[in-house]
């Protein structure tokens, strides 16, 4: 018997395909429909990332969902399901079970703008999602800041609260409703949900109105009222957050889970920070993530038994612990891990043991390429170098918690008991750049470095906001901060003198140089005795009579070249050159005398393989709350975000423009997100801020895609209210449709009869919110005109093709919205310009729809 003869058909070429389960079949849901559940039902998702840069670890994703009113019988089916179709995709998938209203990061990381939840089974879920269908009186609560979601609730006032926001949709209109405690990034992105709705389901042809302020938008209000009859009493306050804060996720335990017997053992092993080794192939194990996440790692050469009951096994662990029945479960494979899941380990390696060095020599030898870096910037964020440090510098040391300028034959000097400002200056695509690093020395005062902080926002604001702030700490300089000093970067014990220069050589001083070329040097100062040499790399033995250059067994010719340059710093000094083993008394005499030193050649720094992640930045209770986006693109930057990119080796924090307050905090959120991870990462990470419109290459390569000029036409939240309402001309329309609307009877706890849209005046206030049901923006009633065939004609989408492409504002037929030429054609004319339907094309991201009118005429 084939028990994958009712298993569907998988399209390659599609990379997200969902179904909903019947019994043990899978029946496919369109693209139309995507996005859109229903409570009773259970819904089997696949997603295979389609770019190779989103796809580098090599695996699928395969999802169950479960609605909240799904029956036993019909989630036992669908777990059926998912293991059935799991085998035959192999074991490069990752199983996830989600549970509605809870789902994992990675789910929602799939529908933009969000997703809708809809009463009803498995009937209403296979009529799909229809379009142009106006007979629909629906209330939806929209939730969530990045990863958005609206449920539909009962239609009654007793359904709001306060803190969130609410869709009426009455088909041919759709009023959202944003509670007075709702932010501007939290109304923007349920916009952006409303008007997917309305494209999708009414095929754009719904008219939207806002209400931000109930004693402006009467009009509206009224509307709501024949719907949901007149409220009483006072509204629920708003709904606490049940995000969880990064604290809570730093608590990570594993445990190996085995047979023993007829028993089953769950054992723990270990808490933060985990290693990659405790994962033994031929095991199983569980790891709990401070109960917000269960993951089960199954071994290569763990039994086929152990692999088929991972899911029975989680939920009994969930039970066993009493956490919420909805908790995320997340199986992987070895070899197929998520990068949460490598990420919650303190480094994570697929290389063997045996070819970790030449990994690392690929990657010094990836510096010959810099020239391309401008071209090239994924190179760029791989190598963390915009160039090659050929740009002009500017130094400045912190002192009595001013700037002072440094000579610049002392720039690359430093002192570990001070703060630097080095701003530096390049060209990209003909645009001057900046970058302000923030360089902090080991030995400094809480006081210089709030100074510091204090003179490079003054700087921020000189510059119109246009630097990158990169926070860097001593002996963690990235790469190019080493080209910018071409190698001469020194850092000296103490504390400058005036003006920043490094105080003078009185006594005997060791520095250690490592690094073998312009790109790649820095020398620190360690103590001067025997023991901090290492056979490795190479010393500089200072003393008042001579400088000696001392080179270790281990050191290569390019390592010597370089040192040969770095020593002439040392200038007033006779230079001696000493090999390892044969140093004159007076080498040991300066140094104390002999004593052990490590003599093995140093390996080079491991670098973890695991991808970078974007995540969203939040505090609404005062600790830090992080919303990743998973398979990022820059669509997932929103000018009203702070956002954090981590690469591993980098924090960068992307500041949207219209961030408010949030940006000050972003730094410190930088810094908490380091401290409280997981796998404990090193607190001196460097911590980059980028604004929005002034990305680096080394930001802007981690994306599968960037345009620099996206920024150009990106709209406001009162731009998008506005463009969302249409003219007045044009809702005037639809106004005898809508006098014949009959609206059912509202909620029996409200005194709500039957009743009719009525033509309200216009709110003279608040424009944006004017919903015109029959009235002119100035008040006044439209009369007829022999235009009015064409108005007519407009509104049903039938206007040639000729009156609408590249005319000017003033020369198309009355009723047109200029800011939707496209809109007015007929379905046959729109599909042989554009290629595509109307529906399609409106589920498109809003810019990528400007660049396509533009460039066909209907911008």
């Amino acid at each position: 018997m084939d028990t994958n003869q009712d298993l569907p058909a998988i399209d390659s070429h599609r990379a997200l395909q969902i179904w909903v389960t019947e019994n043990l079949k899978m029946l496919p849901l369109p693209e139309r429909a995507h996005g859109t559940f229903f409570e009773e039902c259970c819904y089997i998702i696949l997603h295979v990332p389609r770019s190779p840069k989103a796809n580098r670890r090599g695996s699928s994703d395969l999802h169950y969902w479960i609605g909240k009113e799904a029956s036993a019988e019909t989630q036992g089916a669908a777990v059926t399901s998912v293991q059935r179709l799991q085998e035959v995709l192999g074991e490069q998938t990752v199983l996830h079970r989600e549970s509605q209203g809870h789902e994992s990061d990675c789910f929602h990381s799939y529908f933009h703008p969000g997703v809708v939840y809809r009463k009803g089974g498995r009937a209403s879920a296979l009529k799909h999602v229809e379009t142009n269908v106006y007979n629909v009186q629906r209330l939806l609560h929209i939730r969530g800041r990045k990863h958005v979601s609206a449920t539909e609730v009962t239609l009654s006032w007793n359904s709001f609260n306060k803190g969130d926001i609410f869709l009426l949709d009455l088909g041919k209109v759709m009023i959202q409703w944003n509670g007075p405690k709702t932010s501007i990034s939290e109304k923007s992105r349920a916009l952006a949900l409303t008007c997917s709705l309305r494209d999708r389901e009414r095929g754009g042809r719904a008219q939207i109105g806002v209400v931000e302020d109930e004693n402006k938008a009467t009009d509206l209000v009224h509307i709501m009222e024949a719907v949901l009859g007149c409220r009483s009493g006072s509204m629920s306050a708003a709904v606490p957050s049940d995000s969880v804060s990064q604290q809570q996720k730093a608590n990570v335990r594993l445990y190996h889970v085995f047979e023993k017997g007829m028993d089953l053992v769950v054992q723990e092993l270990a808490t933060r920070p985990l290693t990659q080794d405790l994962l033994q192939e031929e095991g199983c194990y569980l790891l709990d993530q401070g109960g917000f996440k269960i993951y089960m790692w199954q071994g290569r050469k763990s039994s086929p038994q152990d692999k088929k009951s991972a899911f029975t096994r989680a939920v009994g662990f969930i039970q066993a612990k009493g956490y919420p029945s909805y908790t995320n479960v997340e199986v992987v494979s070895d070899g197929a891990e998520s990068t949460a899941f490598q990420q919650l380990f303190q480094t994570w390696s697929k290389e063997p043991d045996g070819e970790k060095h030449r990994v690392g020599y690929k990657r010094m030898q990836a510096k010959l390429d810099v020239s391309k870096l401008h071209t090239q910037p994924e190179l760029a964020a791989q190598l963390r170098m915009v160039d090659d440090g050929s740009g002009q510098v500017e130094v400045w040391c912190i002192q009595d918690l001013q700037r002072q300028p440094v000579d610049p034959k002392h720039h690359g000097q430093l002192c570990s008991g001070n703060c630097y400002l080095a701003l530096y200056r390049y060209k990209e695509l003909g645009r001057v750049q900046y970058i302000l690093y923030l360089w902090q020395g080991l030995q400094t005062t809480i006081e210089d470095t709030k100074a510091m902080n204090g003179n490079a926002e003054e700087m921020d604001l000189m510059y119109h906001g246009a630097l990158v702030q990169a926070h860097v700490t001593m002996g963690r300089e990235p790469p190019h901060f080493l080209a910018i000093f071409q190698g001469q970067l020194v850092v000296f014990q103490g504390c400058a003198d005036n003006g920043g220069k490094r105080p003078p050589i009185s006594s005997t001083r060791l520095f250690h140089m490592q690094g073998a070329d312009s790109l790649n040097t820095r020398t620190m100062e360690v103590p001067a005795r025997a023991s901090s040499l290492t056979s490795g790399d190479i010393f500089f033995l200072v003393t008042t009579d001579v400088c000696y250059l001392w080179f270790g067994k281990g050191c290569n010719g390019d390592q010597r070249e370089m040192a040969r340059m770095v020593v002439t710093i040392f200038a007033g000094n006779n230079t001696e050159t000493v090999l390892e083993g044969r140093e004159p008394p007076h080498f040991w005499e300066a140094l104390g005398g002999r004593a052990p030193y490590p003599s093995n050649k140093r390996l080079p720094e491991e670098v973890s393989s695991t991808q970078p992640r974007l995540f969203e930045c939040s505090s609404p209770s005062g600790c830090l709350v992080l919303t990743e986006v998973v398979f990022f693109d820059q669509e997932d930057l929103d000018k009203y975000d702070v956002m954090l990119l981590d690469t591993c080796q980098e924090i960068f924090l992307w500041l949207g423009e219209e961030a408010g307050e949030q940006r000050k905090e972003a730094v410190a959120w930088g810094r908490e997100y380091l401290r409280t991870h997981p796998a404990e990462r090193i607190l001196d990470t460097p911590i980059i801020l980028v604004k929005q419109g002034h990305e680096p290459a080394t930001f802007t390569g981690w994306f599968v895609t960037w345009d620099p000029y996206r920024w150009m036409n990106n709209q406001s939240y009162e731009e998008a209210v506005e463009g969302s309402l249409g003219p007045a001309s044009a809702i005037s329309e639809i106004t005898a449709e809508v006098h014949n609307f009959q609206l059912t009877r509202g909620p029996v706890d409200n005194k709500a009869g039957p009743s009719t849209l009525l033509a309200f005046k216009s709110s003279q206030e608040s424009p944006e919110n004017d919903l015109m049901l029959g009235h002119r923006v100035d008040g006044k009633n439209p009369s007829k005109s022999p235009s009015e065939g064409c108005s007519s004609s407009a509104a049903n989408g039938s206007l040639p093709r000729e009156r609408l492409m590249h005319q000017a504002v003033e020369d198309l037929p009355q009723g047109v919205d200029p800011a939707r030429k496209e809109f007015y054609l007929s379905d046959s004319d729109f599909q042989d310009i554009f290629g595509k339907s109307k529906e399609e094309f409106y589920s498109m991201a809003k810019w990528k729809q400007q660049q396509e009118k533009k460039k066909l005429g209907f911008f």
